[in-house]
C-alpha cells in the first residue's frame, strides 16, 4: 500500500528526472533508490543513525553522502536524498521507492498486474496472459507472478482494482453462490 507522503516525494523525484534538462535516466534513479534503500535495510547502525533524532540532519547527510560515494549516485539523487533526511522523512524511502517506480511505469504507459497462479507459468503462457491483461487494460502489462497452490488450478490477475479470477477455486465459489441461489 503506498503512503500518502512517499507519493508526494516520489512524484517531485519524478518531476525533477523527467524534465527535458534532466540528464539522469528515471531506470537509473529506481536502481539508486534501490541501492540506497537495501543498504539501509541491511545495516542496523546506519538504519538506527538515520532514523534517529539524536543525530543531526547535517551529520546523516555526511554519513549517507559518504557512503554513496562521489561518482556512485547521480546529483538528483543525492540531492533528494538530503532533502528526505532534512524534512526527517528517511523512513519513508521504501513506500518512496514504491511510489517512484509505480508513477514512472504509469508515465511511461505501463500497468502493474500481479498474477496469481496454482503452478509456475511457463513462458509461452506469460506472454499470452501478458498480451491479454495488456488488452484489457488498454496499456502494456507489467505482470509479478506469485504461486498459491490453495487455487487449485488457473489464475487470478489483479490490475488496479480490478479482479479477474479464472481459478478453479473461483469458478466453484461462483457455482456454490449460484446453487445456493436456486
Amino acid at each position: 500500500m503506498l503512503s500518502v507522503v512517499g507519493t508526494r516525494y516520489a512524484r517531485a523525484l519524478l518531476d525533477v528526472v523527467m524534465t527535458p534538462q534532466s540528464k539522469t535516466e528515471p531506470k537509473r534513479v529506481v536502481t539508486e533508490l534501490r541501492s540506497i534503500n537495501a543498504m539501509i535495510r541491511e545495516s542496523d547502525a546506519l538504519h538506527n543513525a538515520l532514523l534517529s533524532p539524536a543525530v543531526s540532519p547535517a551529520r546523516k547527510r555526511a554519513v549517507l553522502g559518504r557512503l554513496m560515494g562521489p561518482d556512485g549516485i547521480s546529483t538528483p539523487v543525492r540531492n533528494f536524498l538530503f532533502v528526505v533526511i532534512d524534512h526527517r522523512r528517511i523512513h519513508e524511502l521504501p513506500a518512496i521507492l514504491e511510489a517512484f517506480d509505480n508513477l514512472l511505469d504509469e508515465r511511461l504507459g505501463f500497468v502493474r498486474a500481479d498474477v496469481t497462479s496454482a503452478t509456475p507459468l511457463d513462458d509461452p503462457q506469460r506472454m499470452e496472459l501478458e498480451a491479454e491483461l495488456s488488452r484489457l487494460a488498454g496499456k502494456k502489462a507489467k505482470l509479478t507472478f506469485t504461486i498459491d497452490p490453495a487455487l487449485i488450478g488457473g489464475v487470478v490477475a489483479r490490475v488496479g482494482s480490478v479482479l479477474y479470477d479464472g481459478s478453479v477455486r473461483g469458478h466453484l465459489e461462483r457455482l456454490r453462490v449460484k446453487l445456493a441461489g436456486n
